[in-house]
């Protein structure tokens, strides 16, 4: 039976191929999409999510527009990382989809209620719209198979400031809500949280994209490169190789300027293939809390590993993978997912 999945996303370059992989993968059923605002706007998200679908020929799932700003802080977006649209160097056409009449967070409630303990919830933008589910159905940790994090950052450096994470920096308040009431949940419903420490080491290289083509059947894949002009694009013939090529290419240049290397950190679908199959990751119990009151460590995740809180652990964090595994996966989920749907251009 197909695993069915809430999703929730701020697309956002690795939201994008998070979703495509769910998409390729047959032991997956995405019930619904929640738009949370994070990389770029909420409404720009919505519309990028409608148009991944569309690239990958889905099938009607509902996509609902979330939460315009945080809980408590002004939103700040990040098309710097993620390109103007939030989809790199790509441009997709707009989709003729139309955003779901519910909130994301009622969607959130609805489909929880509806799959009870069968469904689980991926997160991979910050947590305002299901800290907003939470306020409207606090059985949501009991209601979720399984809820799946990417976010925070523990014994790592942070990326957006030297001890915070993204998602987090994003909603402080939402996440520290999500966690505390995540609290609730049976020890074998505790969330699983992939942070920097591990989705930092989820390096997809140019040579990664000449794999997922060939996997495509692509004879002659692009081979991007640090020297190439803001303005090249990807001459592929199939449509989900080109997307790929002209978003990720963007992530590269990205990381390249801030001397982290020609490549990209997956962080999204790492955790979408966590979520999938938990097996890919080592994980280890602890109790997570979010700072708020710091004056340079506000929205820091902490855990503590050893119980010097006297508080039980609410979350299991990913402490190890093998990412030649996962990029095998990735390479070959999606590579043949974009054959099957455009055998014309292979």
């Amino acid at each position: 039976m197909a695993q069915p999945i809430i999703l929730d996303v701020d697309t956002g370059i690795d939201d994008s191929l998070a979703m495509l992989y769910l998409l390729a993968s047959p032991e997956a059923e995405i019930l619904g999409i929640a738009a949370t605002a994070g990389n770029v706007p909420a409404a720009q998200v919505a519309a990028n999510t409608l148009a991944v679908l569309d690239l990958g020929r889905a099938p009607e799932i509902e996509v609902a527009l979330g939460a315009a700003e945080p809980l408590a802080i002004p939103l700040r977006t990040t098309e710097d990382t993620h390109g103007p649209q939030g989809l790199g160097y790509a441009v997709l056409p707009l989709s003729p989809r139309e955003v779901s009449e519910r909130s994301a967070a009622r969607m959130w409630v609805d489909l929880a209620r509806a799959n009870p303990g069968t469904a689980i919830g991926l997160c991979t933008g910050p947590l305002t719209n299901l800290a907003l589910a939470l306020r409207m159905e606090p059985e949501l940790p009991r209601l979720l198979r399984r809820l799946v994090v990417m976010g925070g950052a523990f014994n790592h450096p942070g990326n957006t400031t030297p001890t915070n994470e993204w998602n987090i920096h994003v909603d402080p308040e939402a996440a520290k809500e999500v966690f505390d009431a995540f609290s609730a949940a049976p020890p074998d419903r505790r969330p699983l949280v992939c942070a920097l420490d591990i989705t930092e080491r989820i390096e997809m290289r140019p040579e990664h994209l000449v794999l997922l083509a060939e996997a495509a059947g692509n004879a002659s894949p692009d081979l991007v490169a640090a020297g190439h002009p803001v303005e090249w694009r990807s001459a592929a013939t199939n449509p989900i190789v080109r997307y790929l090529t002209d978003a990720v290419r963007f992530y590269f240049d990205f990381h390249h300027q801030y001397d982290l290397g020609y490549l990209a950190h997956m962080h999204d679908p790492f955790a979408a293939a966590v979520a999938l199959d938990h097996t890919l990751a080592t994980t280890r119990p602890a109790t997570v809390d979010v700072e708020l009151a710091g004056i340079i460590t506000r929205a820091t995740t902490v855990a503590d590993w050893a119980g010097m809180w006297g508080r039980e652990p609410n979350a299991d964090i990913v402490i190890d993978t093998d990412p030649a595994v996962f990029f095998d996966r990735l390479v070959t989920r999606v590579g043949a997912f974009a054959r099957r749907l455009y055998p014309e251009h292979s």
